[in-house]
């Protein structure tokens, strides 16, 4: 690679970081907007907020990188062409392939950063973010049941309050008023508490109260005097098996789920879904650059509008990766429709090898581009006209 090659290429790649990085803050700030939850109504640090929200970064990339990518190569190619660098390159009698050669090599950096991310990276980190949040619901006691409070849960058939917490974290006054069963309603007050846990059993072990249980259909409650309870926490053990999601595995787990735990071989037509998805998501970095750079990449005159060309650039890209998405989603029910993504990227990189071979500039039909024209010059005179009559 020469040194016109390796400016194309840390261009490219500097735009790729630049688009890459700013899109997915923002989309992760969305996503981190709905879980502010957890630091106003659940009482959580803002560490912990930022470490849960940010798990979901690798998923964000794993779909921003390869759009983050042809916006790239469409930003350095509309550069060259409009500094006429192209015209230059080619009129010094440079191959397209040799121009092409450092989009390409940014095209194989990203694919190998979205083959990590979409093995490995992203797995792990909805499995922690999984984990995460069963160990801050686990904390719902000592960090989100404040004295003076009552909090519900379970849609409003289990309360808890506690008037007062002491510094060792002993719990007084507390009150459970607990309606998840519709056939009982229990109701349990006690001077004080303690959670105890002791592997998978969760309790909070109460002392010198009564249980109240009133059964539906019976006038009067049943009340039991105890000088010690325990109530079951266990349901917000984070220590409990946790069933992952096709999302959530591994690509080796998704190759053979029958080979590790029996939580992973449910749902087969899932799987395999995925599984294919996985294997092509790699490959629509490449695709993507072979797209932009067919509709981009051949020299044009001052004539020749860029305009539609990239419109068409950008249609057809998303075209590609909605046909993958439907190959994915309809896979599920018809193993058939799976075919899909691989005959759009193998045509994808078939055509785009003969057009750059042959440097063919791809461009929308004539009657395409002079409809849109007609069209534009009408709304130009039409403002205009509007503008002369605004005083």
């Amino acid at each position: 690679m020469g040194s016109i090659g390796r400016y194309i290429f840390r261009t490219t790649l500097g735009a790729f970081v630049v688009i890459c990085v700013s899109v997915t803050a923002l989309m992760w700030i969305t996503q981190a907007l709905r879980d502010i939850d957890l630091m106003t109504n659940q009482g959580q640090s803002v560490f912990v907020f930022i470490g849960i929200t940010g798990l979901i970064i690798p998923l964000l990339v794993l779909i921003i990188a390869p759009i983050a990518l042809m916006i790239a190569v469409a930003h350095v190619l509309n550069k060259l062409g409009n500094d006429s660098e192209l015209i230059v390159m080619n009129a010094a009698g440079m191959p397209p392939w040799v121009l092409f050669r450092p989009f390409l090599a940014v095209g194989i950096v990203v694919s190998l950063l979205v083959a990590a991310i979409s093995i490995y990276v992203s797995p792990w980190g909805l499995r922690e973010l999984r984990r995460w949040a069963n160990e801050v619901s686990e904390d719902v006691v000592t960090n989100i049941l404040q004295p003076g409070r009552f909090t519900k849960m379970f849609g409003g058939t289990l309360t808890l309050h506690i008037r007062e917490r002491l510094p060792n974290g002993q719990l007084l006054g507390i009150l459970i008023d607990d309606q998840r069963d519709p056939k009982e309603r229990t109701t349990i007050l006690a001077e004080q508490g303690d959670i105890v846990k002791n592997g998978r059993v969760l309790l909070l072990v109460l002392q010198n109260g009564s249980v109240q249980r009133h059964e539906t259909g019976q006038r009067d409650p049943a009340l039991v005097l105890f000088d010690s309870y325990g109530f079951d926490l266990s349901w917000l053990s984070s220590n409990r098996s946790l069933k992952y999601s096709a999302r959530e595995r591994y690509l080796w787990e998704l190759y053979d789920p029958t080979r590790t735990d029996t939580e992973f071989s449910d749902q087969p037509e899932q799987i395999r879904a995925e599984f294919h998805d996985r294997i092509t998501a790699p490959l629509y970095p490449l695709a993507f650059v072979v797209l932009t750079y067919d509709y981009l990449g051949a020299p044009r005159t001052t004539r020749q509008s860029r305009s539609m060309s990239l419109a068409a650039a950008i249609g057809a890209t998303s075209a590609l990766r909605g046909l993958g998405f439907v190959g994915m989603i309809a896979g599920v029910k018809t193993p058939a429709a799976l075919l899909l993504p691989y005959l759009g990227l193998i045509t994808t990189f078939v055509l785009g090898y003969f057009a750059i071979s042959r440097g063919v500039i791809i461009e929308p039909p004539a009657f395409v581009t002079n409809a849109i024209t007609a069209i534009t010059e009408r709304i130009a005179q039409r403002a205009g006209a509007v503008m002369g009559q605004t005083p």
